[in-house]
């Protein structure tokens, strides 16, 4: 296998872990808390195993994995802190086996970096309680019945259209973008970036050449 890949389970030591609570292993780059996570996607295939197409020409059908959290009617990608005992992509694909149940193959190449600001700390110009969060595509193999957080986490498949509507910070469209651009359906691209075209609140750190800034 490439270098540029690496199946998350083979570096999953078992599907019956706890989630990891707590922040005594976490890594910091200054006063940022570390995070990473992905964005899990799925190309949907027809009964011989081919990849679909919607759009009449060359480009799979792709589906996005979201997850849900307490009390919101948006969604996001799975993501959380980056322990000193792992590196970035084994603490992404932690973070999704535990929130969203899943495991895959991972794109070592990031969809990009972005500082994302606590809520705690919103009011603040110092980094201090913000992020930097590390966002990578991971292609699902496998789905488990049962993960760690399943209580506080449900798992949704949606198309990239819906999935633009139901993200809830700027940084996650723009990670979508990027994964879409990677997988070049550049047509789905275009028209659900049309659907969600409308202004939003967003806390803003300062900018940066990576990504957008916004709330963990």
């Amino acid at each position: 296998m490439s270098g540029v890949a690496c199946v998350c389970s083979a570096i999953m030591s078992s599907d019956k872990v706890a989630a990891r609570k707590g922040r005594l292993r976490q890594r910091y780059d200054n006063e940022y808390r570390l995070v990473a996570g992905c964005v899990p996607y799925r190309v949907k295939k027809d009964k011989e195993g081919n990849p679909c197409s919607s759009l009449g020409d060359d480009a799979a059908e792709v589906e996005v994995l979201m997850i849900s959290t307490p009390n919101r009617a948006d969604m996001v990608f799975p993501k959380g802190g980056w322990e000193d005992d792992e590196d970035v992509y084994q603490a992404a694909c932690r973070e999704v086996m535990e929130e969203a149940g899943v495991k895959g193959i991972i794109n070592r190449a990031a969809l990009g970096h972005w500082v994302f600001k606590s809520k705690s700390s919103q009011n603040s110009n110092s980094p201090r309680g913000a992020c930097k969060g590390y966002i990578f595509a991971m292609e699902v193999t496998q789905e488990l019945e049962s993960w760690p957080e399943q209580a506080t986490h449900s798992r949704r498949w949606v198309s990239p259209a819906e999935a633009y509507q139901l993200c809830r910070y700027d940084w996650m469209r723009e990670a979508l973008t990027a994964l879409l651009e990677r997988l070049s359906v550049i047509e789905l691209v275009e028209a659900a970036q049309e659907l969600t075209d409308q202004a939003g609140m967003y806390m803003m750190l300062q900018a940066t050449s990576d990504g957008a800034v916004t709330l963990c």
